[in-house]
């Protein structure tokens, strides 16, 4: 099983959304980028210093947990709850970059978006993941997105970051159908 992506690859991919990111807003002065935890929030934290390095101001930044607007609470195991972190600005008529690692049939995006609903009313919320996979079951799109992985539903798609796993890699497992 080879990468998908490797660490060059993410490198150039959460560089590039990050250009997108500034040249669809025209800078980064109304931007509140919101990960969703795990990997969603490393790749927002990642995503916010290369704004940061680009525009030369700090950028906010922060965290949404999804998993009390879960549709799967009641078929799923417990999961334990995770931290949300609103900057300072919130989100009010702001622009909000939602952010998560891969996206697949929608469900979570759905759960952040009633998430954020209860946080505060932006002016726009975007949405920038690192893979789109396919398989949509909600009528949601990403923004932005790093790469777009056809996969089968047999397929998962395991994004390993550094701050979690040592290495950044994109890896696909399963069969094919």
């Amino acid at each position: 099983m080879s990468a998908a992506l490797t660490t060059a690859d993410i490198s150039r991919a959460l560089t590039r959304i990050s250009h997108e990111i500034l040249e669809r807003n025209s800078g980064s002065s109304q931007l509140t980028i919101l990960g969703i935890p795990t990997r969603g929030a490393d790749i927002a934290y990642r995503l916010a210093s290369i704004i940061e390095s680009i525009e030369g101001v700090p950028v906010e930044v922060g965290t949404l947990d999804i998993t009390l607007h879960r549709d799967d609470l009641r078929i799923r195991a417990p999961r334990p709850l995770m931290e949300t972190s609103i900057p300072a600005a919130g989100v009010e008529g702001r622009t909000v970059i939602l952010v998560d690692d891969v996206l697949f049939s929608g469900r979570t995006i759905r759960s952040a978006l009633d998430a954020l609903g209860e946080i505060g009313r932006p002016e726009r919320v975007q949405l920038a993941v690192l893979v789109d996979r396919g398989h949509r079951e909600l009528p949601i799109r990403a923004d932005f997105v790093g790469k777009n992985l056809p996969t089968a539903k047999s397929e998962s798609v395991k994004v390993r970051l550094v701050e979690r796993d040592g290495i950044d890699e994109v890896l696909i497992e399963g069969e094919s159908a």
